[in-house]
């Protein structure tokens, strides 16, 4: 048999991977794009609270009695006053070239008794934004600015405001949590869509594949109903094509039949001229006469099976037509006391075909099987896989060779010249079994003789 292209891919497959990786791209995409976007929209929070939190700083700084810097009035918010809540404030003293001279002067409550420790900025330099580790090792984002007081004879003072680095993190969390669970509902409603969307625009497709296969089934001889407008075209188009083989089948028969009928009428007139002879012309006459009837035969068979194989309608049971061949055949060899069974074919069996066809192929098999047994026939069906029926004919007589096996199966090859008929049998079985798209092989049979295998499509 020949091996069965394989097909290109599943065109739903290909449509929903293309959709789904579109989809899973744009989602996170947009995960990306959302997160970056709210981070800076914190970061510019945190700048602008600190910011806030400096000019407060800077207006509230003056010099003590004893040289000392005082905040006066205490900043506003209540975070200060508590001890290692994550926002702090420092003053330290610079030396002269802006170096500090004396960190942590005078700083806020929260940050009890520890010291921030910012790298150095130059005077004039504007305000400094640094990352600083702070108390019990966390963290902070600083913004640092170099004070010049207004007294004389008062060092230059850097001033400190610093926030802990998890008031960024925790609410970015909780974002990006609700921002994947919302993302994962949108890409799962996307998937959910794009999945219906091809099932949906696909089924005039599986629609149109089912019509194809009844036709192919013989269940229809068109495709029926209406398409979606890139479709229907191609439906018209087969159908066309449908009509168009059907009456060029259907012209040929015709032509095939005539010419037959038009050959076979002189044919017969020249044999019974030649029934009434008993010379060597008149047997040469007949001989001939016979070998063209038998080649006629043998061409309107392959004629006949090119153009029913085809048909529409063409389904028919096997274990009917066994049956009444082994019948006719029981009658044929009765002097012979031949065992023809049948009785393992099942009753469900249908041959995707003309009975016709089904009586040459498998009478010609129990024929050949009659006539090489030595006292039993017997045959069997069953299905193959989908779509196939698997016939065995088997004899018990003495077998073939198995490098002869193949030549059985050659117009014109008779095994024992000795014994009836024309070599034409299984030749033909071959022939009709190949238009139908079935095979034909010969083994050892278990009865000890011959068994034919024949393949055939199953309705």
């Amino acid at each position: 048999m020949t091996a069965e292209r394989r097909p290109a891919g599943s065109l739903r497959l290909r449509l929903l991977a293309g959709t789904l990786a579109w989809i899973l791209l744009s989602v996170a995409l947009a995960g990306w794009g959302l997160a970056s976007l709210f981070r800076q929209h914190i970061t510019q929070q945190l700048q602008a609270e600190l910011t806030l939190h400096l000019n407060q700083l800077t207006a509230a700084v003056n010099i003590g009695a004893d040289g000392r810097p005082v905040v006066a009035p205490p900043l506003s918010d209540p975070r200060l006053e508590q001890p290692l809540s994550g926002l702090y404030w420092q003053i330290d003293r610079l030396a002269e070239g802006g170096r500090p001279a004396a960190a942590g002067v005078a700083r806020s409550r929260s940050l009890w008794d520890q010291t921030l420790r910012a790298p150095f900025a130059a005077e004039g330099t504007g305000d400094q934004v640094h990352d600083i580790a702070g108390p019990d090792g966390r963290k902070l984002a600083v913004l640092a600015r170099v004070l010049k007081p207004a007294e004389e004879d008062a060092a230059p003072l850097r001033l400190l405001v610093a926030a802990d680095r998890a008031v960024l993190s925790e609410p970015m969390g909780r974002f990006n949590h609700m921002l994947a669970i919302a993302l994962g509902a949108l890409a799962a409603g996307l998937t959910l869509a794009a999945v219906v969307q091809v099932v949906v625009g696909l089924r005039p497709l599986a629609r149109l594949r089912r019509q194809l296969a009844a036709q192919n089934a013989g269940g229809s001889s068109r495709i029926e109903g209406r398409f979606p407008s890139e479709i229907q075209p191609l439906v018209d188009d087969f159908n066309k094509v449908l009509a168009m083989n059907a009456e060029i089948v259907q012209r040929a028969r015709t032509q095939a039949g005539n010419l037959a009928h038009a050959v076979k009428t002189p044919l017969a007139i020249l044999a019974n001229a030649a029934a009434r002879d008993d010379g060597a012309l008149a047997g040469l006459v007949r001989e001939q006469v016979g070998a063209a009837n038998r080649q006629i035969d043998y061409h309107l068979a392959r004629a006949r099976a090119a153009a029913s194989s085809g048909a529409a309608d063409g389904r028919t049971p096997l274990a009917e037509t066994a049956q009444g061949l082994l019948r006719a055949l029981r009658r044929l060899y009765a002097e012979r006391h031949l065992r023809i069974d049948g009785a393992e074919v099942a009753p469900d069996l249908v041959f995707r075909g003309e009975q016709q066809d089904l009586q040459e192929m498998l009478g010609n098999l129990l024929d050949n099987a009659c006539k090489w047994a030595a006292g039993q026939v017997r045959v069997a069906a069953e299905r193959d896989g989908p779509g196939r029926l698997l016939i065995h004919v088997d004899d018990d007589g003495p077998g073939i060779e198995d490098h002869e096996r193949e030549r059985i199966f050659l117009r014109g090859v008779r095994m024992d010249e000795q014994r009836p008929g024309s070599g034409l049998g299984l030749d033909i079985v071959r022939d009709l079994a190949g238009t139908y798209g079935g095979e034909v092989r010969a083994a050892r049979s278990p009865l000890g003789g011959l068994r034919v295998s024949l393949w055939l499509p199953a309705a």
